[in-house]
């Protein structure tokens, strides 16, 4: 639960939480908003995931969480780092800025900003539910190594199985040469890739081969021999 308390002569809201405390050290921090609105106090637990801190502001100014933008000591506070939430530790008197969003333009100036957003869509997005070392490991190579978005599509497009099989083809393929089975290896290769992706059918479903099928039975639409000599005799052509 949390409590508002107001100083006699108006000054600056106090905030104050209910919670336990047992484990926790709580802390008053001042909240500095940009724009006109007066500076607010709010107790907070010190260590805080900077995600529960930008929750319980937005809940303090009746705002919307992922519109508020934290600025500590000159760093912005993001939710995540590297994969990992992130925590702040707190000071007795330290102070947030706290920027809102502002709302988006209209739709008619929007469009003409189509463009931009086109843009932003083309880029390589990790699914959200990716995490740990893997998501540590496409932060290092898009942050650091400033990777194009094609190269990381295609390291995060393959599992980590196939990455093994990758790499296990370059461990095997010296040993190839050196036995003179360089050619057979690259063929084998091609069919085992060619195997892999033939994919499966469920039961009932047919094949576009009508070979693979019971009583060589054709897909709707198939064009064949058989299917332009009827066309010709019945004069379609």
């Amino acid at each position: 639960m949390i409590e508002v308390e107001t100083d006699d002569d108006g000054g600056i809201g106090i905030e104050k939480s209910c919670k336990s405390t047992s484990n926790l050290t709580m802390v008053e921090i001042i909240l500095k908003r940009i724009g006109p609105s007066p500076p607010t106090r709010l107790i907070v637990p010190s260590p805080i995931k900077v995600y529960d801190l930008r929750k319980l502001i937005a809940e303090n100014g009746n705002l919307r969480a992922e519109n508020l933008s934290l600025i500590w000591h000159g760093n912005a506070l993001h939710d995540h780092k590297n994969g990992d939430d992130s925590f702040v530790q707190l000071s007795d008197g330290d102070s947030l800025i706290v920027a809102v969003k502002p709302k988006p333009p209209p739709k008619h100036v929007r469009d003409d900003f189509d463009d931009d957003d086109d843009d932003d869509e083309l880029k390589f997005q990790l699914p959200q539910s990716i995490h740990g070392w893997r998501r540590r490991l496409f932060i290092i190579l898009r942050e650091k190594l400033k990777l194009p978005d094609i190269i990381l599509m295609a390291i995060f497009s393959l599992s980590v199985k196939m990455w093994f099989l990758i790499v296990l083809w370059f461990i095997l393929a010296p040993f190839a040469q050196k036995m003179d089975l360089g050619p057979l290896y690259i063929l084998a290769t091609g069919f085992a890739i060619i195997f892999y992706n033939l994919g499966h059918r469920r039961p009932g479903d047919a094949s576009a081969y009508s070979i693979f099928n019971e009583d060589f039975r054709e897909l709707p639409g198939t064009l064949n021999a058989d299917r332009l000599d009827r066309d010709i005799r019945a004069g379609q052509f």
